[in-house]
């Protein structure tokens, strides 16, 4: 299986957790904040192994006819062609309203 993953997703991924090192500045270390993004982006490859394919629940992703898989912090919208998979979003827990 091959995977794609879209600038989108990563620029996501990056900008939830430079807000949170902002908004607690005094106690969101630097490295916590790079684990935590290696963590989602490592997550990615785990869709179709470990992450199983789910229904999206966001409307804009039903609507492009994703597929969607998530961790517990993380949900993301992929599509599969052939042997390749395509992170198309991804999406923080709290942040999963219309």
């Amino acid at each position: 299986m091959k995977y794609k993953v879209k600038k989108r997703c990563s620029i996501n991924i990056v900008n939830f957790y430079l807000n949170v090192s902002r908004k607690y500045k005094h106690t969101y270390s630097n490295s916590l904040m790079h684990k935590n993004i290696n963590d989602a982006i490592d997550a990615m490859f785990l869709i179709e192994k470990t992450l199983h394919r789910r229904k999206p629940t966001i409307t804009r992703w039903q609507e492009q006819g994703w597929h969607m898989a998530n961790t517990e912090k993380w949900y993301y919208a992929y599509t599969i062609d052939n042997d390749t998979i395509t992170i198309q979003d991804a999406c923080h827990a709290q942040n999963m309203h219309e």
